[in-house]
């Protein structure tokens, strides 16, 4: 592969079967030059090199089987062709070829700094981390962790925690923790917690000799989904509304 500028150098991240292999039996090296021989550079599925630019985009592309080899590719920014969700080149190196932890941190790594598709993102107190789908973020005290759909968001006390569909987010006290449908919202002392359509709310409270949980699931008891709740005296209520028991 020729060299590419710096400016023009970028990463995708995609994903084959334990044998190399991709759609259409393309086999992949597992490192150095690699070229699409029937390209066309049209905005359609087929006739190229596809994956994740910089690790983000539409994580259900990818082959999540606990063999699966991730694959880290160098590639020229100036022959991508963008196919909404995911990318097609021409040619390619493999830079890295391994599992799916190892490969976000190495594209994490080489400059990716977004939502990396099933990748692992940390922050410090007040920090900041995003997580793509399937991915892990975890920020500390006033900090703000995201992660998409089936991702878990965990942020400290005072914290802010997002997941989407299907995802966990967890904040501590005084947090807030946000859900989408079918996830799980949970929040610790005096926390607001909001979960989707088919979701779980948890808030965390004191009764004056132990600590129990608040729990709620939405489109039940009155429930609401994409609402926050809040925890008063063991009940939760909506997060904008008054102590009912005052």
């Amino acid at each position: 592969m020729k060299t590419i500028p710096k400016k023009h150098t970028a990463y995708m991240l995609r994903t084959c079967s334990a044998d190399m292999t991709s759609h259409g039996g393309f086999i992949w090296p597992e490192s150095g030059p690699v070229d699409c021989h029937d390209w066309k550079k049209n905005q359609e599925c087929g006739n190229g090199l596809h994956g994740l630019l910089w690790g983000e985009g539409d994580g259900g592309l990818l082959v999540w089987s606990p063999d699966a080899k991730w694959l880290v590719v160098k590639i020229d920014a100036r022959e991508i062709v963008d196919l909404n969700g995911k990318i097609k080149v021409p040619r390619g190196e493999v830079v890295y070829c391994g599992d799916r932890l190892s490969a976000t941190d190495e594209i994490t790594r080489l400059g990716a700094g977004g939502a990396v598709v099933g990748g692992t993102a940390t922050a410090g107190d007040r920090g900041t981390a995003t997580a793509g789908y399937k991915g892990t973020a975890t920020a500390g005290d006033w900090g703000t962790a995201t992660a998409g759909d089936w991702g878990t968001a965990t942020a400290g006390d005072k914290g802010t925690a997002t997941a989407g569909y299907w995802g966990t987010a967890t904040a501590g006290d005084c947090g807030t923790a946000t859900a989408g449908d079918w996830g799980t919202a949970t929040a610790g002392d005096w926390g607001t917690a909001t979960a989707g359509d088919e979701g779980e709310i948890r808030i965390r409270w004191w009764d004056g000799r132990r600590y129990r949980l608040a729990v709620g699931y939405t489109g039940e008891d009155g429930i609401k989904a994409n609402t926050p709740y809040r925890v008063v005296d063991g009940v939760l209520v909506e997060a904008n509304q008054d102590n009912p028991n005052e």
